[in-house]
């Protein structure tokens, strides 16, 4: 349903999204992960035409966005990351305002209205002045406002940035709620959300795509299981000793205590099991093998290999720029603003 094509995105000298290729199939639900200043946000402005690409082809359906900008642009909810909302209206005066910006008639608002009131859970606060909301309620109020006009594909920028547990949990309910019969791209930093609510995951780093694939077999296919080893021996010298075993692809020391004791963990070269190898090198060594097991390797594990090796000083110029180049309509207030009501409506 939408596909990017060797996406290229520059602000100055800064190459915030590079040669970016990878498709999305109907009615999947795809996290999108990445440091800061990777080029997400970046990238879900170009596909949401708030940015246009320097290179490469964006389609939906196999429509180019170059070519058919406001048809496709009907066709997308959004939910950005600062969440624009007018915090002087009331929730439901909010959702009416947008509705009539998407061109939407009277009755088809007052219709959709009762619907997307009951989805996102806002019943409660439909008559209150957004002022006086709490972050997840108006997180609420955004995501209501991205599915009124019923819209096949769904762009969701980090939708429970700064919100506490409970409020991840009930948008992240959410969010799996609305995605039942709609396309999702969702970027958050939290990896237990990926799990619970994304089919399939696209990992970018410095502009570069650098994985995509299911959970599963993205964790396999970089390395999957890992050994964990303990042992009385000198850090230094025992993770370069493992390091260059046959059957060992990485050995990286985690900790040493006082005592003399360090952990390692341990990844086998092509897929072998390198813990006999290990075993032996201990009793070669003489040094004592406190711990040796199979360890899965987490969404954690590879996020941290494939951003972390390749990754420079933080870099924020590719999405900050973004912001700028986009700008806010007027009125408009970002939704980190204090809240200035008394009277907060928790949710």
């Amino acid at each position: 349903l939408v596909s990017l094509t060797d996406v290229v995105k520059r602000f100055g000298e800064t190459v915030a999204v590079d040669s970016a290729t990878f498709s999305i199939d109907r009615g999947e639900v795809v996290g999108f992960l990445g440091p800061n200043g990777a080029g997400k946000t970046t990238t879900m402005r170009l596909l949401t035409q708030y940015l246009e690409p320097d290179g490469g082809a964006i389609s939906i359906d196999g429509l180019s966005i170059e070519d058919h900008p406001v048809e496709l642009r009907r066709r997308i909810g959004y939910l950005p990351e600062t969440n624009p909302l007018y915090r002087d209206m009331l929730a439901g005066e909010y959702i009416t305002f947008m509705g009539r910006l998407r061109g939407m008639g009277t009755g088809e608002i007052r219709a959709r209205t009762d619907d997307v009131v009951a989805q996102t859970g806002i019943e409660a606060v439909y008559y209150r002045p957004i002022n006086q909301l709490s972050k997840g309620y108006r997180q609420r109020v955004g995501l209501a406002q991205a599915i009124l006009s019923q819209p096949e594909i769904l762009i969701l920028d980090e939708p429970t940035e700064g919100l506490d547990p409970n409020q991840r949990v009930e948008i992240r309910s959410l969010i799996r709620d609305v995605g039942t019969d709609r396309t999702v791209l969702l970027s958050t930093h939290v990896m237990q959300e990926v799990r619970k609510t994304c089919s399939r995951v696209v990992i970018i780093n410095e502009g570069r795509i650098v994985a995509d694939g299911s959970v599963d077999a993205l964790v396999a296919g970089h390395g999957g299981a890992r050994v964990m080893v303990e042992l009385e021996a000198p850090a230094d010298a025992a993770a370069e000793a493992m390091g260059g075993l046959p059957s060992v692809a990485r050995a990286d020391a985690l900790e040493a205590d006082a005592g003399g004791r360090a952990r390692f963990a341990i990844e086998g070269a092509s897929g072998e099991d390198p813990r006999p190898d290990v075993s032996r090198l201990a009793a070669a060594r003489g040094w004592t093998l406190w711990e040796l097991h199979l360890a899965q390797a987490s969404l954690e594990d590879l996020f941290h290999r494939l951003t972390a090796e390749s990754a420079g000083p933080p870099d924020e110029t590719g999405d900050e720029t973004a912001d700028e180049a986009s700008g806010e309509t007027p009125g408009q207030t970002s939704d980190e603003a204090p809240v200035e009501a008394a009277g907060e409506v928790e949710g």
